[in-house]
Parts: C-alpha cells; sequence; structure tokens
C-alpha cells in the first residue's frame, strides 16, 4: 500500500512537471484504476491519447468532443439575449414614439451574438486580462451549465479570462493543495460578445477534454495571488485585535521583533493593502474594537467567487492552525478550506488539547537555526508550549516531545511566512486527512526586518 501511495504521488509530480508526456499520463490513470477513481482515470486516459489505444488496443469510450453541448448552451443563450434585448427595444421604441409622434420609423442596429468555439487566437492586444474564478461544488447538478452562467451571466460584466474550478472534498474539507479539477475556461474574443470556450474535465463533460496547461498556469497564477490576500486580511484582522486600532500603512505589520505580525510582505499585497484595508473597514461591525474577527471574514476573493448557482463562496475568514493530535498533522485552515498540511510531532499527553494563540514570533531562537528549536519558533499564548522547528526530523510524526509541536525546516519555515502574530492555535484529536498534501510552490514573504531575539534563552518543552 505504501510503494503504491508512493508511486501515485511520484506520478502526480511528473505529470505536473511534463503534461505533455502520454505515458505518464497513462501510467497514473492505471493507479487511480487500482484505487477505484474511475472519472480521475478516465482523465488521465484521455490526457494519454494515442498511448492508451495503443496499450488498451481501443480508443477511450469517452473520446468524443463537447460541440454538442457547446452547441445547446449557445442555442439557449442567444434565446435569453434577444428575449432580454427584444423587450429593451421595444421599451425604448414605445417611449419614442410617445416623445416624439413626428418621428418617422428608423433602422434598428444589428443583433450581436454569443458565439462560443473551441480553439482560436487567445490575445487580449497586450492589455492585461481581467480574471475570474468560480469554485464549483462537487454535488452540484450541471456543473458546466452552472459555470458558463455564472462566468458569462452573472450580475456583472464578464472578465476577460474565467475559469471554473472544483477543489478536492476531504470529508468536511476543500483541500486547496489537493487534485483540484479544472472544469472550463472562457476566453473573451475581440471587441464584441464571443468567447472562447474550453473544456478541461472529461468527468464532468464526456469528452475528449483540450489541454490544461495554461488553464492551470492561470489557476497557479491566481491561487498564489489568494495566498497572499489571505496572509495580508488575516494580518490585518490580528493586528486590530492585538493594538486596538486599524494599521494605517503595510509597514506597520512589518516590523522588527516583537511587533512582527507577518515577518515581510510581496510586491503584490503591497499593491492590494489599501483597497483590502478600505473594504476590511466598511464591514458591518468594524468599527468596533474586538470586531475584527467578523471584519477579517471578509469575501477576500472580490468578484473572484460567486455565493449561489453552485458555486462554493471562497472563505475569507482569518487564518487559523488546526492541529489534529490522533493524525499528527497541522493545518492551516481558513473556513472550511485547508490551505495547508503538513506532517509533525507531539508528546502525546504531555501535549495540552485546547485553544491558544501565535503570541510571538522569533527567527533563530537561541542564536541557531540548527539547534533543538530549528530556524522558527512561534509561542503558544505565553506559555512554554511552541510550534518550532528540530534537529531531530526523524521525531516528526510520532510522540517524542515533551509538549511541543515539531516541525520539519522548510514546513515550519513557510509556515511562519503564511500565518500572522495573534493567529488562532486549536489542538485536538480526529478532525484532519490523514495524508498532507504538498504546496506546487512554497509560500515565501520577503523579509526586510530583524525578527531574532537574542536577549531571551528560549525553554520550550521541546
Amino acid at each position: 500500500m505504501e510503494e503504491r501511495s508512493d508511486n501515485m504521488n511520484y506520478l502526480k509530480q511528473y505529470v505536473q512537471n511534463h503534461p505533455d508526456n502520454r505515458m505518464a499520463w497513462y501510467l497514473l490513470g492505471k493507479q487511480y484504476v487500482l484505487e477505484g477513481k474511475d472519472a480521475k482515470a478516465n482523465y488521465c486516459f484521455l490526457q494519454a491519447g494515442s498511448i492508451y489505444e495503443a496499450y488498451e488496443r481501443k480508443q477511450h469510450p469517452m473520446a468524443k468532443g463537447p460541440q454538442q453541448m457547446i452547441q445547446v448552451w449557445n442555442r439557449k443563450r442567444r434565446i435569453r439575449t434577444l428575449f432580454r434585448r427584444s423587450i429593451v427595444i421595444a421599451v425604448l421604441l414605445l417611449g419614442g414614439l410617445m416623445a416624439l409622434p413626428h418621428m418617422g420609423p428608423s433602422s434598428l442596429p444589428g443583433e450581436d451574438s454569443m458565439e462560443a468555439a473551441l480553439g482560436g487566437e487567445q490575445t487580449q492586444n497586450g492589455m492585461k486580462e481581467q480574471m475570474q474564478v468560480v469554485l464549483m461544488n462537487p454535488a452540484v447538478n450541471r456543473p458546466l451549465g452552472k459555470s458558463l452562467e455564472l462566468l458569462l451571466e452573472g450580475e456583472s460584466k464578464p472578465s476577460d479570462y474565467g475559469l471554473s474550478v472544483m477543489l478536492e472534498q476531504l470529508g468536511s474539507w476543500r483541500s486547496w493543495t489537493g487534485d483540484t479539477r479544472i472544469l472550463l475556461s472562457t476566453r473573451k474574443q475581440g471587441e464584441g460578445e464571443a468567447y472562447q470556450i474550453q473544456m478541461h474535465d472529461s468527468g464532468v463533460c464526456e469528452c475528449q477534454p483540450s489541454d490544461a496547461t495554461e488553464a492551470f498556469e492561470k489557476w497557479n497564477s491566481w491561487s498564489g495571488m489568494q495566498e497572499e490576500r489571505w496572509t495580508l486580511s488575516s494580518a490585518i484582522s490580528q493586528y486590530r485585535e492585538l493594538y486596538g486600532k486599524w494599521p494605517t500603512a503595510i509597514e506597520d505589520l512589518i516590523r522588527p521583533y516583537p511587533n512582527n505580525v507577518i515577518s515581510g510582505g510581496t510586491a503584490g499585497m503591497r499593491k492590494l493593502f489599501p483597497a483590502m484595508l478600505q473594504t476590511m473597514k466598511a464591514l458591518p461591525g468594524s468599527g468596533e474594537v474586538g470586531a475584527s474577527s467578523e471584519a477579517g471574514q471578509m469575501n477576500s476573493a472580490s468578484r473572484d467567487t460567486l455565493p449561489n448557482g453552485g458555486a462554493d463562496q471562497l472563505p475569507g475568514a482569518p487564518l487559523s492552525i488546526v492541529v489534529d493530535m490522533d493524525t499528527h498533522r497541522l493545518a492551516v485552515v481558513s473556513g472550511d478550506v485547508i490551505v495547508r498540511s503538513y506532517p509533525v510531532g507531539l508528546g502525546g499527553e504531555k501535549t495540552p488539547p485546547g485553544n491558544f494563540y501565535i503570541s510571538e514570533k522569533v527567527k533563530n531562537p537561541n542564536g541557531k537555526d540548527d539547534g533543538e528549536f530549528g530556524s522558527r519558533g512561534m509561542t503558544l499564548s505565553g506559555t512554554l508550549y511552541a510550534i518550532h522547528g528540530t534537529n531531530e526530523p526523524d521525531s516528526i510524526g510520532k510522540d517524542e516531545s515533551h509538549g511541543c509541536i515539531r516541525m520539519g525546516k522548510e514546513d515550519v519555515e513557510e509556515l511562519y511566512d503564511l500565518v500572522p502574530l495573534g493567529t488562532k492555535v486549536n489542538i485536538k484529536s480526529g478532525v484532519l486527512p490523514e495524508e498532507p498534501q504538498p504546496p506546487v510552490k512554497r509560500f515565501r514573504l520577503q523579509p526586510t526586518q530583524d525578527e531574532t531575539n537574542p536577549a531571551v534563552v528560549y525553554r520550550w518543552l521541546s
């Protein structure tokens, strides 16, 4: 079983880095067959194309185009558009006749129509694309039709580029770094109302999916920016809790120890700060001290998500940490989304269950990056318990500490950047999935301040 899991993880990573390797897609599909995941297996087999046909000696039964579905949707779209425009034209004509009875008949403008096509030119005349993402619920019926309605027929004007995405469901959790499915993408064509629509998931369209390389690149870029939004909005919320006032500039969040709410920033976060601060201040209850936890539960994705029609609202709740003593996992979560999940070492009964918060963040505790506490440490509620690195990596996944939470070097350094000072920590049992999902790219901030504390000798219960 462990060998099969290793093969699966290796093949997932390989096809992600080499999406054109048909043999790798075929082998990954065979692994999914062994696990009974037919939908994922079919997707891989369709990506394998001729390799599947060569080894299985037949064409995959789903290898057919989605043109018929597109045509049906397109007809419905044209009927709705014509109906709406006919009403508007009738009202205008009636109003014009009543106001100006002496005017003669005039020509009406030609009727524009939405056109869906597979393929075509994908340029935006050098202009930056406006992108929209909708997250679909796995339980929704007709996910493709709902996706098109949200991306192209919502109340707001359709974006230049749109993605319909379905996060992997793990019990009651959605996994941010799991097996994400991109159902379809839309791209505006020219100056009219024509859009290119591409299907990328055979599990919902029963078709030969279009190449999803660009769509995944767009998603990876957008999701990276969303992680910055989560960290920034959480930092603003925690600053409000800690100091009883709003930060006036992002520099208020990026200060030397012990006021290092976050350990640095990015160009994107600096650009986003003014608008995010204004939005959070405008939320109900945000004028009251102690209400920033509610204020932090903003729709951090703005118009990137829609709450109706089968789409899941992306949580905007401040990031928090959940530690599962049964599975030896530490997860960074926002609402029902597991943003990151790491294996950790614990102390068994010596690790206290309950609610805590990160009261201190320090780099290179006791002046070392390879000592018993590793390169990062985060004190829990001013106690002798902490989340920190370790010089005993073999203890990860075991109960060998004196109560603290041990992490691997890369994991604890990413966690340190991801969550701000004041982050809530809940230690309990039986709440997290057993298998952590590694991210495609580590979250990193650009440090600008001194976060060491040479004046203190740390004696955490490591």
